[in-house]
């Protein structure tokens, strides 16, 4: 992709940023608990997060299962509504539930579901799944272009001959091929922006990375914006340009991929990387197994959420909840240890 020239000033020679394709302002979900017990009580999902998808870029949402990610991709995909908060496509403000208006903004935005199994309906075959794709973002397709668009679709996901898979249903597809028809449906819409929801990890662990490799293919080539959910940080490395890691509904650090990943700063995100398997870090590991469990989102710890794991908690951290601060490397983290005048302790490896 072609890099564009800023202004004729001082930094004329330094591009300018990819354009903003959909954003997350402060968005909130909370939901009702049921009940006679549940009367008054909500689970906090998700906690005023930020989150910017710039055409031409990946950011991983990283976290560990309950931390939001997935209900951060059904309220940007419209699937949910807000309890509070925005979503902007292209810097307007969206907010549609159905008709029309839904069906135009499922032509900017598609998301593609973390089981294909099940997100395809087993009844009908890979013809009439991508064939009611096309017919309903783009109507009016005589009987010729719509043969040339689904082979196209098929060609585009590396489903070669198009024949082979055309007619099949999905209980004749291996899990891969299966995921490769659902981003073939999605694609079908011509979208600007993908919302990835754990894409591979339904897969077996051989064909993963083939699929990670499409989807970077498809954004190079298509220019889309990508978010990329997934619980392995490892992953976020190799695929994402920019990493935001969620605990417990809040964002705790945000970055370059190989910032975060490599020199974490939260003493979550150090706690993700650590737990991620690596031969050489085996024994480590071992040594210092992760404080605790993540906490109930209905009646959350007051202050940071994550101080009852902490080992480098302080009183602060008990009763406010920390702003997002300066980490050094461009990054991001909500965590009163890079409060200004804070000294870090001993145990908190982040070079400078």
């Amino acid at each position: 992709m072609a890099q564009r020239e800023g202004p004729a000033t001082d930094a004329a020679t330094t591009p300018t940023e990819d354009p903003i394709m959909l954003e997350a302002r402060a968005l909130t979900k909370h939901f009702p608990v049921r009940g006679l017990r549940g009367r008054g009580k909500a689970v906090r999902a998700v906690e005023s997060v930020d989150l910017t998808l710039r055409r031409g870029q990946v950011v991983a949402l990283v976290g560990e299962s309950g931390s939001g990610k997935s209900t951060v991709a059904r309220l940007l995909a419209q699937l949910y509504p807000a309890t509070s908060g925005q979503v902007l496509l292209r810097g307007e403000p969206v907010k549609v539930r159905f008709g029309r208006r839904f069906r135009a903004y499922c032509r900017q935005v598609q998301m593609i579901f973390q089981d294909p199994f099940a997100s395809l309906n087993p009844i009908h075959t890979v013809r009439y799944v991508l064939t009611r794709s096309l017919r309903i973002h783009h109507r009016g397709l005589s009987k010729e272009e719509l043969e040339t668009r689904l082979a196209g679709l098929l060609e585009q996901v590396h489903l070669r001959p198009a024949e082979r898979y055309i007619d099949k249903f999905p209980h004749e597809l291996s899990g891969g091929q299966r995921q490769r028809i659902a981003i073939a449906r999605a694609l079908g819409a011509r979208p600007t922006v993908l919302l990835a929801d754990e894409p591979v990890s339904m897969l077996d662990v051989s064909i993963r990375l083939g699929v990670l490799n499409l989807l970077k293919e498809l954004k190079e080539e298509l220019d889309l914006a990508i978010l990329y959910i997934t619980h392995d940080i490892a992953s976020a490395r190799y695929f994402a340009d920019r990493t935001v890691v969620m605990y417990a509904g809040e964002v705790v650090e945000s970055g370059d991929s190989e910032s975060v990943t490599q020199n974490p700063a939260h003493p979550y995100t150090q706690l993700l990387v650590s737990s991620a398997p690596d031969p050489d870090k085996l024994a480590d590991a071992a040594e210092r197994p992760a404080r605790g469990e993540p906490p109930s989102l209905i009646k959350p710890p007051s202050g940071c959420r994550f101080h009852p794991r902490c080992p480098f908690a302080m009183d602060r951290c008990k009763t406010e909840s920390p702003p997002s601060l300066p980490a050094g490397d461009g990054r991001v983290a909500a965590c009163w240890l890079y409060a200004e005048g804070v000294e870090k302790p001993a145990g908190l490896e982040v070079k400078a």
